[in-house]
């Protein structure tokens, strides 16, 4: 066959929608132009908040060089932070896969132009076009698999999306510089002329552009209204279908709310966390060591906070009200009476990822931040980190350690 065959995709009589057009693809470009700034953006604050250059075991993103150039160390105010950023980079991430995907479509005939390179520059465009298609297809569905726990990718998540984030950026600036100043002229001359992206011979048309760009409203408002509640709580969880925290709260009473993983999957044996067997070893200033068992922990200054917990996959649970001593209390105890230090904590978990984690100063020195053995009036559920936990102001979840065996003061 030849390539002008119109029964192949090389052809462009092949290509017959009545759909695409130049005024079609700006309004779709121009949306993703906001919407991709803003995901990556929120993403770039989501690695930060893990404060990676602290200690090698909250990065999971080695060698990154020079993109950790904006990194800053993550604050603990306003305490809902990360509940609103990372919410807020799942949730229009999600939504704008209907954007995405019309986008793709409406452009797909450009793909299988022939000749492949016309020159240099046209051949670096294609090439930038490729990165900028692959690139967005690999952001958009390792994030959903993440979000749904379905670690179907080969390797960690996180570099994966890291890397990959910055390769589909850097193409999407390029593009954007290119293509953004005829966009936004042919958006406002408000017509709905077809451009060099229509077909030649179009079939009959059954739906207008307009029509067609309420449908892929109308599908990412779905999405919105079917993820959303997942980051804002309350009455609304309950409308989260796609999300894997989004149905009814696990449980009832002062424990009944969201988890990740159990107590079960971590490997959790009961007979460690028994009232005989459990103590928490902290360790200072020149090697001073204490050990502390739960009783001894409850015989401290007990403080109080309403915190929420928020992941990295989006979902988050409305403020809950931890009781416990104060990190800040814990480095007292080892020599650090003045301003306190980082701190590595360590869990008994058996396996996972964050079963380890540092926390920076600012984080140990706020008086929110608690090793916190009760939750809403009642001790903590084994789900949720029996016999001890850390809950601090605006970190991610992970780095809210369950089940945590040993601290360790002292620059990390």
């Amino acid at each position: 066959m030849r390539p002008d065959d119109p029964r192949l995709p090389t052809a462009p009589g092949f290509w017959r929608s009545p759909l695409r057009g130049t005024w079609f693809t700006s309004v779709l470009g121009l949306v993703l132009l906001a919407g991709i700034t803003v995901l990556f953006v929120t993403g770039l604050l989501s690695y930060a908040a893990y404060n990676p250059d602290l200690a090698p075991v909250n990065d999971q993103t080695p060698d990154k060089g020079i993109l950790g150039f904006y990194l800053f160390s993550w604050p603990t105010d306003p305490y809902w932070l990360y509940r609103v950023t990372q919410g807020l980079h799942v949730t229009l991430g999600i939504a704008l896969i209907p954007v995405l995907l019309a986008k793709l479509w409406s452009v797909v005939p450009k793909l299988f132009t022939l000749p492949p390179a016309r020159s240099l520059a046209h051949a670096l465009e294609r090439i930038s076009l490729l990165l900028l298609v692959g690139g967005g297809l690999f952001e958009f569905t390792t994030g959903v698999l993440n979000v749904q726990l379905d670690y179907l990718f080969p390797g960690s998540f996180y570099p994966l999306h890291f890397y990959g984030a910055w390769v589909f950026f850097a193409a999407f600036l390029a593009h954007a510089a290119l293509k953004t100043p005829a966009a936004l002229r042919a958006v406002r001359r408000r017509r709905l002329d077809e451009g060099e992206l229509a077909a030649p011979r179009p079939d009959p048309s059954t739906v207008s552009r307009r029509g067609a760009l309420w449908f892929v409203g109308g599908a990412s408002l779905l999405l919105l209204v079917t993820t959303a509640g997942q980051s804002i709580g309350g009455a609304l969880r309950r409308t989260a279908l796609l999300a894997p925290h989004g149905g009814a709260d696990p449980g009832s009473g002062p424990n009944g709310f969201q988890i990740n993983k159990t107590a079960a999957y971590a490997g959790i044996d009961a007979k460690e966390t028994g009232e005989e067997a459990w103590q928490l070893v902290v360790t200072g200033r020149g090697g001073r060591t204490v050990r502390l068992s739960r009783a001894r922990l409850l015989e401290l200054p007990q403080h109080s906070a309403a915190l929420p917990i928020a992941c990295v996959e989006g979902w988050s649970t409305a403020d809950q009200w931890w009781r416990g001593v104060r990190l800040r209390d814990l480095a007292a105890l080892v020599g650090y009476d003045g301003d306190p230090p980082d701190v590595f904590v360590e869990s008994i978990q058996r396996h996972g990822a964050f079963r380890r984690a540092a926390l920076r100063a600012n984080q140990v020195a706020d008086p929110r931040s608690l090793l916190a053995l009760q939750v809403n009036g009642e001790d903590l559920s084994s789900d949720h980190g029996y016999p001890a936990r850390v809950i601090v102001p605006a970190a991610p979840g992970v780095l809210n350690t369950k089940w945590v065996a040993r601290m360790t003061f002292g620059d990390l």
